[in-house]
């Protein structure tokens, strides 16, 4: 057996002598960046590592340059969960929760009930998207296929795993007919494809490499196997960002923030737990650079 090609990583393939398309992913360094943020209980991190794959896999698939933003949301001891990963491939998330109220072997029922899952497409250029659809399945890798099964009409599944130390996932998608015309042949392969995948274990796809994954699965099939595409956990925030979120506070209320919070401004980061400080002096430079006339620019 090889060892992973890489500790973060997305991987396509595709079939032959089937119109279907798969890609894997593979997370570790950045899954850990994430977990070392906040002391996270195990279910939690569990679902964070799941839906960092999800957003790993999703970012293949939609080819675009921008950010996609996952969020589910509940009405129970996890509230939000949030993931964002560019085109680029750089990644960050973060969860919030009630640790009080989580069991160690709490489902995703228990832990979001009355839950919704936001996909949202942010491009560089051009509309910004959202679908949303209800968390109803018994796991995230069920809402995933779900979302796809509401919004489009081509065949999508997804098996999605994480353990605290690795997160992995499977995606399958139909492509247009082009080697398979008859409707019912397509349906077959599909469904043959998709039958075998779901034979694969968490402890296997956790454990084991690409090329023994995919030959345990399809030793029968013509699957080609493409180039490794890299991750990294990276955040987007910045002293620039913070001070622009000041910025369109307005002048009068960014001062009376320092004045509430005793001379000075702390802007956490949720993601990294970067922090920033805004005094007086920071306060007044920020809305002269912005071209917002101070006390001081006004003297006569």
């Amino acid at each position: 057996m090889t060892d992973l090609p890489d500790t973060d990583f997305t991987q396509r393939f595709i079939f032959d002598d089937s119109d279907t398309r798969g890609e894997l992913v593979g997370l570790e360094l950045s899954y850990a960046e994430v977990l070392a943020k906040h002391a996270y209980p195990e279910p939690v991190a569990q679902l964070l590592g799941e839906l960092m794959a999800a957003a790993a896999l999703l970012v293949g698939t939609l080819k675009f340059d921008g950010l996609l933003i996952l969020q589910a949301r509940s009405e129970g001891p996890v509230p939000l969960l949030m993931i964002e990963c560019s085109s680029d491939r750089e990644i960050r998330g973060l969860a919030r929760y009630d640790a009080a109220q989580i069991a160690p072997d709490a489902t995703l029922a228990d832990l979001m009930p009355n839950g919704v899952l936001a996909l949202t497409v942010d491009p560089t250029q051009g509309q910004r998207y959202q679908g949303i659809v209800d968390l109803d399945g018994a796991t995230l890798s069920e809402c995933f296929t779900n979302y796809f099964v509401m919004s489009q009409q081509v065949g999508t599944r997804f098996w999605l795993y994480a353990d605290g130390r690795r997160a992995r996932g499977l995606l399958l998608q139909q492509l247009p007919a082009d080697r398979l015309r008859d409707q019912e042949e397509r349906d077959a392969s599909w469904q043959h494809i998709t039958a075998l995948a779901s034979t694969l274990t968490a402890d296997e796809l956790l454990s084991l490499d690409n090329e023994t994954v995919l030959h345990r699965l399809y030793h029968e099939e013509a699957v080609r196997l493409f180039d490794v595409q890299s991750l990294r956990f990276r955040c987007s925030c910045s002293r620039e960002r913070s001070g622009n979120a000041l910025v369109s506070l307005g002048l009068e209320d960014a001062k009376q923030l320092v004045i509430e919070h005793g001379g000075r401004i702390e802007i956490d980061c949720q993601f990294c737990n970067e922090r920033y400080l805004f005094d007086a002096t920071d306060i007044a430079q920020l809305f002269a650079g912005a071209g917002v006339d101070t006390p001081s620019d006004t003297r006569h």
